[in-house]
């Protein structure tokens, strides 16, 4: 058996996003809910902060895990990784290969006003949202934790404040890229790629940002043999969902 492995949530949703997906492993995991979300909804949010969160669930694990995120879980991971190298022994980042950069961040920072102008009628909005892009139990999961739209002006600001990049230079350790193959987020995937020091890229095809978790058992699988190759340098193909 593999590493412990920590799952980070997207924006505005919680930990709870991933039971359908933990529901599947045999590994030891925890999904901790970030600064502003879920359990924590009404914190500030500040990437230093998320990653605090982070390193000490892995502490709490024993110190030592496989991280996986999407959307803003990967992008958070991606920060993990390059301020607790010692505690990330591998690191999946699903939908995060978009620089939050010049247009793409002021369309961002739109989003997140718009949203916190309203965070009820944007919390319901998302929420139906989820509903029709995913399967009933996974779409019911992203929502069961309470949906915060009032934190994404912040998280934004974080987002954008980081270098991924760098973040990724940084890091040592196996990286997984995933991404769907009709998400926009994949959009600078090759440049994270190159980033990486040991890094593999992945496509599911057909799915898109949140559709790549409408499978649970086969992302499962996905993360746990991740966590089981350790430092192995196996072919990415082995993994594919």
């Amino acid at each position: 058996m593999g590493p412990p492995i920590v799952f980070i949530h997207g924006i505005r949703v919680s930990g709870t996003m991933w039971d359908p997906v933990r529901a599947h492993l045999t590994s030891p995991s925890a999904a901790p809910d970030l600064p502003g979300h879920g359990s924590r909804r009404g914190m500030p949010y500040d990437m230093d902060a998320a990653c605090e969160v982070v390193a000490g669930c892995i502490t709490d694990l024993g110190g030592r895990a496989l991280v996986a995120g999407l959307s803003l879980g990967g992008y958070v991971g991606i920060a993990t990784a390059a301020r607790h190298p010692a505690l990330v022994a591998g690191l999946v980042a699903m939908g995060c290969t978009a620089k939050p950069t010049g247009s793409r961040a002021a369309v961002y920072r739109l989003a997140g006003r718009l949203a916190a102008r309203n965070p009820s009628l944007a919390g319901r909005l998302s929420v139906y949202g989820f509903r029709r892009a995913l399967p009933g139990p996974v779409a019911e999961a992203f929502a069961a934790g309470g949906v915060s739209c009032e934190v994404m002006p912040s998280v934004v600001e974080a987002v954008t404040a980081e270098d991924p990049l760098a973040s990724l230079a940084a890091y040592p350790g196996r990286v997984w890229l995933v991404n769907g193959s009709r998400d926009p987020f994949r959009v600078d995937e090759q440049e994270f790629l190159r980033a990486c020091a040991r890094g593999s890229l992945t496509h599911l095809p057909g799915r898109g940002h949140l559709t790549v978790l409408a499978d649970p058992a086969r992302i499962a699988r996905f993360i746990e043999s991740a966590a089981r190759a350790g430092d192995s340098m196996t072919s990415m193909e082995t993994f594919a969902p």
